[in-house]
C-alpha cells in the first residue's frame, strides 16, 4: 500500500535497486501518481527525479523535459523541501535537458539556446562554475557543425567543475572531437583512461569502447578492437539507453568483415527499431544498422532473410530501402532544425566508409546468423604470388593443367574449373588433338574433378559416387589404367569420414597424414582384401602399358595411407602384422616414387613415417626426417608441398617442448599455405596449434589471435565441426580469463552455449563451458546471472557418476547466490552440496564453503546475522571433525585455521571484541602446523589481530609489536606484499 510518504519513499528505494528497463519505469510513473497524493515536497521531488531518471535510461528521453519541468517548479515554491541529494540532482539534470532538447529534432533550435541561457543563469546563481555551461555550447556546436573550434577550446581550455560531466565522459566528448577531425591517435590517447579502467561511470568504459572500435582498426590496433567488441557489446546487447552504441557495434561487424556476427546483432536487438524517444541516438543506431544492410547488398545478397522492425518479413533489400529512406528523413530534419548540413553530412561519411581490413577480423565468438553468408574477405587480398597463366589455346590449357594436377601444384584446380566453363559452353566444340585426346577422356577428367570438390567439402558419400563415375568413363575412353585409379582412391575415401583435410583428393590424401589430424580418429579399418586386388590389377596394367606412372602412384599411395591409418588406429601398441604392413606399404610408396623420378611422391611416403615416429614419441626422429623432406621439396622446386610438412613439424616440435620453435614454424606453414592458396590446407587445426604455443611461450596477445582464428575457421565447416569450435573457445575463454580480460571470456562462451549448436556438444565438454561461464559472471559480479548458470550446470551433473562435479558445482552455486541476496536459493543450494557431499566427500569445498557463506551473512545482516553465522563455522568444523573419523583426506590446519579466523571477523562485526581476539589466535595456532605454506594466511591472521588489538581495544602498543614480529617473518617467509601490508598498518599504528 502506498497510502504514507515512508511507504513511497520505501518503494523509491526499491525500484531504485531495479535495473532500468520497462519494469522500473512504469513502477516509476507509478509512484509518481502515488507520491502526488501527498503534501510532501521531498517525497514528490524524489519520485520525480527516479521518474526522470527512469526515462533516461530507457530510451524516453524526451519525456524527461515535461517531468522536469515539474520539479522545478516545486523547487521555485518549495527549495527547502529537497533534500541534499535532490538539491544537487536539480543542478546537474539542466544538462540532461540540454541533451535532450538537443538531440530532438523538433526542438528549435533557439529553443535549446534559451535553455542554455536557463542553465547558465541557474548555475550563477548557485554558486556553481560554469563550465558544464560552455560543455553545452560546445555538444551544440558539434551537432551543427557551427563555430566548432571555438566553442571545443571555450570548454577544454576551462578546469573541471563540480557540475561538470564524470571525467569518463568528458573524456568521451574529447575523443570524438578529435575523432571528427580525423585524428585517431590522438582520440585513442585521450581515451586511454577509460579503456584502461581508470576511469568510469554508470555508462563507461562501455560507450568509449563503442566509440573506439573503427578508430581502432585503422590504427592497426585490431586485439584492441576485438577486446573492445566484446566486452562492450555485451554491457550495450538490448539496452535502450545503449541504442547508438548497437548501432557502432554493428556497424564495426560490417565493417571488420564479420556481417554474420553483424546480423546476429541485428536479430538480437531488433526490439531496439522500437525505441524512438531518443532521435539522435535512433539516427546513431539506424545508420548503423544500414552500413551493415547496404554492404551486404553490394555483395548481392539482396534476398537474405534479416531482422527488422517488428511485424514484417524482411529482406537485404527491403530493409535497406526502409533504413536508407528513415534514416534520410531524420537527418533531413535534424539539418531543417539546425540550418546546416552536418548530421546529414555526418550519415553520408559513415555510410561512405569502405571495409577497413583485407581479411576478416576473428572476434572469438561464434555467429549463428546467415550460416550461408560467405565468410571471404571484405576486400580482396592482395596476391601473394603470381597465379599460373590460364593459356587461351583449349587444348594447351587442358594440357597445362594435367601437368598441374601431376605436380599436385595448388593452380591445378583452378586450371581444371576453367576448363569446365569452356567446355560446358553452348558453343563449344572439342578440338581434334591427340594430345588433348577425345571428348569421352575429358568428360571422365571433369567428373573426377567434380568429385575431388565434393570431397574437399567433406560430402563422402557424393565424391565415392563421383569417382565410381569417373572410373566408368575412363573405361569407356578406354583408359583402365586411370578408371583403376580412382576405383582406388574410393577404398580410402571414408577412411576417415569428418575429420579436417581431405585425404581422398588425389593431392592432399598424400599428404593427410601432415595435418594431425587425418589418421586415428575413430576411422574405420581398411579393407586389404580389396586394396591388394587393385594393386595386382594394377601391376598387370603396367605391365600391358596400360598405367600412367602417376597413376601407380596412386595406386600405392591409397595402401600406403591405409596402412598409415590403421597403424594409427591401433597405436601405442600395434600387432607386430600391422606394423609390418605399414613398413612395407610405405617403404613400396616410397622406392616406387625415387624410381620413377616423383619427388613429391617420394616426399609423401617420409611424412608418413615421421608421422608414426612422432606419434610414438620418437620426436628427434621425427623432426629429422621432416627436415630433410623439407630440403628435399625445395631442391625439387616444388614449394607448394611444405605447408603440411611445416604443420607436421610444427606438432612435432610442440610436442617435443620446443614451443618457441614451433611458433615460427606454424607461422611459416600457414603463410606458405595462403601463399599458394591451398585451399584444403587443414587452417583451423594450425591455427589452434599455433595457440598453444604462443600460450607456452608468454605470448597471450599471439595465442589470443590464433585461437580466434583458429574457432573461425571451424565454424566455417559448418556443423560437422561445432564440436571442435567450441572446444576451441573454451581454450580461448581460459587465455582471455588468465590475462584479466573476463568480459571478453564471458562473450566467448556466452556465444558458444547460448547458440542452438550447443546441444550437440559433448555433455562433459557442455558442462565445463557452464562451469567456466559461471566462474566468468562471478569475476565480472554479475552474482545472478552466475547463479542461474551455475544451477543448469548442478541439473546437468546431478545423474553423474562422478557426484564430487556434483558437489564443487552445488558449492560454488551457494556463494553465487548468496552474493546475489537471494539467500532462500543460496539456502536450498547448500542443502544440495550437503547431499552431494555426503555421496562424494569434498571436504575442503564444502568447508570453504560454509566460511565464506558466514562471511557473506556478517556482512549482509551485520550483527544480526552473528549466530547464524557461527552456526555455518560450526558445521564447518563438523565436516572436518567427520573426515578425520572416517579417514578422509582434507586440509586440517587450513580448515581449523579458517574456521577460527572467520569466526574472530564475524564477532569483532558484532562488536565482541575479546572474543574475536581470542579466535585469531586460535587461527594464527592452527596455521603454524602448516609450515611454508600456511605463512600467507597466518599473515593476514596476524593483521587482523593487531587491527582488533590497536583499532578495537586500543591496545596499539601491543599491535605495534605482534606487527613488527609479523614483519619479520613474512620477509623472511619471501612474502614482501604481506609485509608491506603489515608494515603500512604499523606505521598507522604508530603515529
Amino acid at each position: 500500500m502506498l497510502d504514507t510518504p515512508d511507504a513511497v519513499m520505501a518503494a523509491l528505494r526499491e525500484n531504485d535497486a531495479r535495473p532500468y528497463g520497462r519494469t522500473r519505469t512504469v513502477t516509476a510513473e507509478e509512484l509518481a501518481d502515488a507520491a502526488e497524493q501527498f503534501d510532501d515536497t521531498g517525497v514528490l521531488s524524489m519520485a520525480l527525479l527516479e521518474l526522470m531518471e527512469a526515462y533516461e535510461y530507457d530510451g524516453e528521453r524526451g519525456k524527461g523535459p515535461v517531468v522536469f519541468a515539474r520539479v522545478l517548479r516545486l523547487w521555485d515554491t518549495d527549495p527547502d523541501g529537497f533534500g541534499e541529494w535532490a538539491r544537487q540532482q536539480v543542478l546537474w539534470r539542466f544538462k540532461w535537458v540540454a541533451d535532450t532538447l538537443k538531440d530532438n529534432p523538433d526542438v528549435p533550435l533557439a529553443a535549446v539556446r534559451r535553455w542554455h541561457t536557463e542553465l547558465r543563469d541557474r548555475y550563477r546563481a548557485a554558486g556553481q562554475d560554469l563550465q558544464p555551461y560552455y560543455a553545452q555550447r560546445y555538444h551544440l556546436a558539434a551537432h551543427t557543425g557551427i563555430d566548432v573550434q571555438d566553442a571545443y577550446e571555450l570548454w577544454a581550455a576551462r578546469p573541471r567543475a563540480e557540475l561538470s560531466d564524470c571525467h569518463a565522459c568528458e573524456t568521451r566528448a574529447r575523443a570524438r572531437h578529435h575523432l571528427a577531425a580525423g585524428d585517431d591517435a590522438r582520440a585513442l590517447e585521450a581515451l586511454a583512461p577509460v579503456l584502461d579502467g581508470r576511469s568510469g561511470c554508470e555508462q563507461e568504459p562501455h560507450l568509449s569502447q563503442a566509440t573506439a572500435l573503427l578508430a581502432q582498426l585503422r590504427q592497426g590496433r585490431s586485439d584492441e578492437a576485438r577486446s573492445g567488441h566484446l566486452a562492450g557489446y555485451r554491457h550495450a546487447r538490448g539496452k535502450a539507453s545503449m541504442l547508438n552504441a548497437v548501432g557502432l557495434h554493428i556497424e564495426f561487424c560490417a565493417l571488420s568483415g564479420n556481417e554474420p556476427r553483424g546480423l546476429e546483432l541485428l536479430a538480437e536487438n531488433r526490439a531496439l527499431f522500437a525505441v524512438t524517444g531518443d532521435p539522435a541516438a535512433r539516427l546513431d543506431f539506424l545508420t548503423g544498422a544500414e552500413v551493415l544492410v547496404a554492404q551486404l547488398a553490394r555483395a548481392g545478397h539482396g534476398e537474405l532473410a534479416v531482422s527488422g522492425p517488428a511485424g514484417t518479413a524482411w529482406t537485404v533489400d527491403s530493409l535497406l530501402a526502409h533504413l536508407r529512406a528513415e534514416g534520410d528523413a531524420l537527418a533531413g530534419r535534424f539539418d531543417a532544425r539546425n540550418g546546416t548540413d552536418a548530421v546529414g553530412a555526418g550519415r553520408r561519411a559513415r555510410l561512405a566508409v569502405e571495409p577497413l581490413l583485407a581479411e576478416p577480423l576473428a572476434l572469438g565468438v561464434r555467429a549463428a546468423a546467415a550460416s550461408g553468408l560467405s565468410a571471404a574477405p571484405a576486400a580482396a587480398p592482395a596476391p601473394r604470388r603470381a597465379v599460373e597463366a590460364e593459356p587461351e589455346d583449349f587444348t594447351a590449357l587442358v594440357l597445362r593443367a594435367r601437368e598441374l594436377e601431376v605436380l599436385g601444384h595448388p593452380d591445378a584446380d583452378r586450371l581444371w574449373k576453367r576448363v569446365a566453363e569452356r567446355a560446358e559452353a553452348a558453343d563449344f566444340v572439342h578440338p581434334e588433338s591427340a594430345e588433348l585426346g577425345g571428348p569421352e577422356r575429358l568428360r571422365a577428367e571433369l567428373a573426377e574433378q567434380r568429385a575431388h570438390e565434393a570431397l574437399q567439402r567433406d560430402a563422402c558419400e557424393e565424391g565415392k559416387a563421383g569417382l565410381l563415375a569417373a572410373a566408368e568413363l575412363f573405361e569407356q575412353a578406354g583408359l583402365a589404367g586411370s578408371a583403376l585409379m580412382c576405383r582406388a582412391r574410393t577404398l580410402i575415401a571414408d577412411l576417415d569420414e569428418g575429420d579436417e583435410g581431405d585425404e581422398s583428393d588425389e593431392g592432399a590424401e598424400a599428404e593427410g597424414a601432415a595435418d594431425g589430424e587425418g589418421a586415428g580418429r575413430g576411422g574405420r579399418r581398411a579393407d586389404w582384401a580389396a586394396l591388394d586386388a587393385a594393386l595386382a590389377r594394377a601391376e598387370e596394367l603396367r605391365a600391358g602399358g596400360e598405367l600412367a606412372d602417376d597413376d601407380y602412384l596412386i595406386v600405392l599411395q591409397t595402401r600406403a595411407y591405409a596402412a598409415h591409418h590403421d597403424l594409427s588406429e591401433v597405436l601405442p601398441e600395434p600387432a607386430a602384422e600391422v606394423t609390418g604392413r605399414f613398413e612395407a606399404a610405405v617403404g613400396g610408396y616410397r622406392r616406387a616414387a625415387v624410381e620413377l623420378g616423383s619427388e613429391r611422391r617420394a616426399a609423401t611416403s617420409r611424412q608418413y613415417t615421421a608421422d608414426i615416429a612422432a606419434r610414438q614419441g620418437r620426436l628427434a626422429e621425427a623432426e629429422a626426417e621432416l627436415r630433410e623432406v623439407l630440403a628435399q621439396l625445395d631442391a625439387a622446386e616444388l614449394p607448394w608441398h611444405t605447408p603440411r610438412v611445416l604443420g607436421l613439424l610444427g606438432q612435432v616440435l610442440l610436442q617435443g617442448h620446443e614451443p618457441g620453435q614451433a611458433v615460427e614454424v606454424f607461422h611459416r606453414a600457414l603463410a606458405e599455405a595462403v601463399r599458394w592458396g591451398d585451399d584444403s590446407y587443414p587452417y583451423a587445426p594450425t591455427y589452434m596449434m599455433l595457440g598453444h604455443s604462443c600460450l607456452q611461450v608468454g605470448d597471450l596477445g599471439g595465442a589470443v589471435r590464433a585461437l580466434s582464428e583458429a574457432a573461425a575457421r571451424y565454424d566455417r565447416k559448418g556443423a560437422e565441426a561445432v564440436e571442435e569450435a567450441a572446444r576451441v573457445r573454451l581454450q580461448l575463454a581460459d587465455v582471455l580469463r588468465d590475462t584479466g580480460r573476463a568480459a571478453d571470456a564471458v562473450a566467448v562462451l556466452e556465444s558458444v552455449l547460448l547458440d542452438a549448436s550447443a546441444a550437440r556438444l559433448d555433455v562433459r565438454m557442455l558442462a565445463q563451458g557452464r562451469l567456466d561461464l559461471a566462474r566468468g559472471l562471478s569475476d565480472l559480479e554479475e552474482h545472478r546471472d552466475a547463479a542461474e548458470e551455475y544451477l543448469r550446470l548442478a541439473d546437468l551433473v546431478a545423474g553423474w557418476e562422478d557426484q564430487e562435479t556434483h558437489t564443487m558445482v552445488a558449492c560454488e552455486a551457494t556463494l553465487a547466490l548468496a552474493r546475489a541476496e537471494r539467500w532462500d536459493a543460496a539456502e536450498a543450494a547448500l542443502a544440495r552440496a550437503r547431499e552431494a557431499h555426503g555421496k562424494a566427500p569434498q571436504v575442503d569445498q564444502l568447508a570453504a564453503t560454509l566460511r565464506e557463506l558466514a562471511r557473506l551473512t556478517t556482512r549482509e545482516k551485520g550483527e544480526e546475522g552473528l549466530e547464524a553465522a557461527l552456526a555455518l563455522l560450526a558445521e564447518a568444523d563438523a565436516v572436518g571433525e567427520a573426515a578425520e573419523r572416517s579417514g578422509e583426506e582434507y586440509n586440517s590446519w587450513y580448515l581449523r585455521g579458517g574456521s577460527h579466523y572467520e569466526r574472530a571477523r564475524s564477532l569483532a562485526v558484532a562488536g565482541r571484541h575479546e572474543e574475536a581476539l581470542a579466535e585469531v589466535e586460535r587461527a594464527i595456532a592452527e596455521y603454524e602446523a602448516g609450515g611454508v605454506r600456511a605463512e600467507s594466511p597466518r599473515a593476514e591472521a596476524v593483521r587482523l589481530a593487531a587491527l582488533i588489538e590497536g583499532s578495537d581495544l586500543g591496545r596499539t602498543d601491543a599491535a605495534v609489536a605482534r606487527l613488527a614480529a609479523g614483519i619479520a617473518r613474512c620477509e623472511a617467509a619471501g612474502l614482501p606484499e604481506a609485509a608491506e601490508v603489515l608494515a603500512e598498518l604499523r606505521e598507522r599504528f604508530a603515529n
